[in-house]
């Protein structure tokens, strides 16, 4: 059996716009300045707690309490609109995938589970992962807890299971959990920052998804 772990953010959906959109208007709303976009850009897959360390270092707790109320309420707000659609060619990916009996699709994403569930739901795909791994039941990224409990759901060891994702997270998530690591050229960070993270390849389309995963893991039976 082979196990493919999917990001969300980045890899599978687009929501790069709505992450911008509602980190500046949050902060604009209190009056916390606002960072420029590569920072936002940074804190893909990672915990709010986590992001807010680096949206806006230096805060104190209660100020941190303030932003993070601040940008929950206006990502639920902007997630009404449903500007999260899957990237061009995911669906298909998935299917030529799926077509192998013995390939397993997973997920491992920064969002919380239930909020995974929804946007999963929303697109009519929740349904194609053996797990969906979230911070609500794991560490977040770049602990490998993730990885290692979508691998013992699954039956899968490290050298049958890669990581696709579109952040630095994501590839020391992989490293830490003696993965194979596939990087995405269109998501959140620059391919030369997932390269010094560590991905074993970075594809530049989801039509490269299905030969870098046979070339990482051994091809599937037909």
């Amino acid at each position: 059996m082979r196990l493919v772990i999917f990001d969300l953010d980045g890899t599978l959906i687009d929501s790069v716009a709505l992450i911008v959109e509602t980190v500046t208007n949050s902060f604009n709303e209190i009056g916390q300045p606002v960072p420029d976009d590569k920072t936002i850009r940074s804190i893909s897959g990672i915990t709010l707690a986590d992001a807010l360390q680096v949206l806006a270092p230096g805060a104190d707790a209660a100020r941190m309490e303030v932003i993070g109320d601040a940008y929950r309420r206006h990502y639920q707000a902007e997630r009404q609109s449903e500007r999260e659609p899957l990237f061009v060619g995911a669906l298909a990916a998935l299917d030529q995938l799926q077509a192998h009996p013995e390939t397993i699709l997973a997920v491992a994403t920064g969002k919380g589970y239930q909020g995974s569930l929804t946007l999963l739901g929303r697109h009519g795909i929740v349904d194609r992962f053996n797990s969906i791994e979230t911070p609500t039941h794991n560490r977040g990224k770049p602990d490998p807890q993730m990885i290692e409990t979508a691998m013992q759901k699954a039956g899968t060891d490290g050298a049958s299971t890669a990581m696709v994702g579109d952040t630095v997270h994501d590839m020391r998530m992989a490293r830490a959990a003696g993965v194979k690591a596939i990087g995405v050229a269109w998501g959140y960070h620059e391919v030369d920052e997932l390269n010094a993270a560590g991905a074993d390849v970075v594809i530049e389309s989801f039509a490269e998804l299905q030969g870098a995963v046979d070339r990482l893991l051994g091809p599937a039976h037909a």
